[in-house]
């Protein structure tokens, strides 16, 4: 009895050492959140070596041996290593250090102040991708600090270039650095808690993406005076053939997580609208259904199919001159096992115009891959904890953006793209990622420093 009793309380002990002072670790981390978003690290130029600097001096602090990496002076990566067992194979965490550019005129609060105001923090990268950033170099930390056994090795990778020219970051790190970031699962951006009138409602984690990918709509014809009006002018072939591939709806085609996206999001909506998420698997109210994605709640209606939208038009110079060409740049974002080439034929068949000429453009291209697996451990650990922190269910989603997992997915990588708390409200007010009034929760970085901790523990801990 004695024996059991010593034994309860050395248990009890052990992970009584491994339990973070959460007040105390949240003080912390905001100190060290803030220093990162007053960091500017707009990309173009990057200059993200700043940051690389202030991610080494905190790691190193800890005794955590630091790699900058870096193909330009300017715009190093950061490679940390805490050591496992090896029994089983690594987790990568990873968060990128670039933010997008801003127009300082129209920010309330200077873009790069960290400024709080009304329980929120204001500043270019609060959730794009600055956010995720502290949460991984925060658990690195306490992963050191309290000294936790490891089955994997846990890697730590600050990236460059995520936003604007994945050259200098994860391309560079795949081709030059690849042993060193080689791991079974990744933790990146591109999920989050869904958060409405302050109540947590569910939680997603991104297991595939879309492929970006365009093309550019160029119209020929005869020049001639603006007085004498030709059916052959290029600006009309242009405008036709634009809004008749506006119009179209490729395809709808289901994948394992936009599946059961749809199916789980039906669970959490009202009556109303869980119908027309049900419809869409019901063939006679299936059009319905995706009509009124698609204008009410675009970015789902994005999820149903390879998308098209026509974003520049550019035709003419004097007005009374006709001109002989105009074309239109498409932004085409194509569903992760889409023919593309096949795609643009069926297109042309659709414009079906031979005044206008469909020329395929590159991009930052993102390579393409099949969806990561839904019934992984890390999946499991991550549905877990998101229900432990948040009591929330987690559902898989397909981004219609881009994320640097691609290059790492295509390398065979099961990844995971995880994120803070947000309010659904705050994209239409002017404060999501990328916008004028960039924001974050400061309880949403709390939390989402502990949803990390114990969502790596989970996964990485000795078993």
């Amino acid at each position: 009895m004695r024996i059991a009793l010593l034994c309860l309380l050395c248990s009890a002990a052990a992970l009584s050492a491994q339990t973070p002072d959460w007040p105390k670790i949240n003080t912390e981390a905001l100190k060290h959140f803030e220093a990162l978003v007053q960091i500017d690290s707009s990309d173009p130029p990057g200059n993200e070596t700043r940051v690389a600097e202030y991610v080494r001096k905190v790691l190193e602090a800890e005794g955590i041996p630091v790699t900058l990496a870096a193909k330009e002076p300017s715009r190093a990566n950061v490679i940390a290593r805490l050591k496992g067992s090896g029994s089983r194979r690594p987790l990568l965490i990873m968060g990128h250090s670039d933010v997008v550019q801003v127009d300082p005129v129209k920010w309330k609060f200077p873009p790069f102040s960290a400024a709080r105001d009304g329980g929120f923090i204001y500043g270019r990268g609060t959730l794009d991708d600055k956010s995720d950033l502290i949460a991984d170099l925060m658990t690195m930390v306490l992963l050191k600090r309290l000294k936790v056994p490891l089955d994997r090795d846990v890697i730590f990778v600050s990236e460059v270039g995520e936003e604007a020219s994945t050259g200098p970051g994860i391309e560079y790190l795949v081709n030059e650095h690849w042993k060193e970031i080689e791991a079974e699962y990744v933790l990146a951006e591109g999920g989050g808690v869904r958060r409405r009138d302050g109540k947590a409602l569910f939680a997603t984690v991104e297991t595939t993406e879309k492929q970006p990918k365009g093309a550019r709509l160029v119209a020929t014809g005869p020049a001639g005076h603006g007085s004498r009006p030709l059916r052959s002018n290029a600006l009309v072939h242009l405008s036709k053939a634009v809004a008749t591939i506006a119009a179209w709806e490729p395809p709808t085609r289901f994948n394992d997580t936009t599946r059961y996206y749809f199916e789980k999001l039906a669970t959490v909506s009202d009556p109303v609208t869980a119908a027309h998420y049900r419809d869409l698997f019901n063939p006679e109210k299936a059009v319905a259904a995706r009509e009124y994605l698609a204008e009410n709640e675009p970015t789902l209606y994005s999820m149903l199919h390879t998308s098209i939208s026509p974003n520049i038009m550019k035709g003419g110079y004097q007005v009374n001159v006709i001109p002989s060409e105009a074309e239109a740049t498409l932004d085409i974002r194509a569903l992760p096992d889409e023919n593309i080439e096949a795609f643009y034929d069926a297109m042309r068949k659709v414009i079906n115009d031979p005044a206008v000429q469909l020329i395929p453009e590159a991009k930052n291209a993102r390579p393409g891959a099949p969806p990561s697996r839904l019934d992984s451990d890390a999946y499991k650990a991550i549905e877990a904890t998101y229900k432990k922190i948040y009591g929330v269910i987690t559902m898989p989603q397909m981004s219609t953006g881009a994320t640097d997992m691609a290059f790492l997915r295509a390398k065979g990588v099961q990844c995971y793209g995880v994120g803070a708390m947000v309010d659904e409200e705050d994209g239409a007010k002017g404060f999501g990622p990328h916008s004028d009034q960039e924001r974050v929760l400061e309880e949403a970085i709390y939390k989402h420093v502990e949803f990390l901790w114990e969502t790596v523990n989970s996964i990485a801990g000795k078993h």
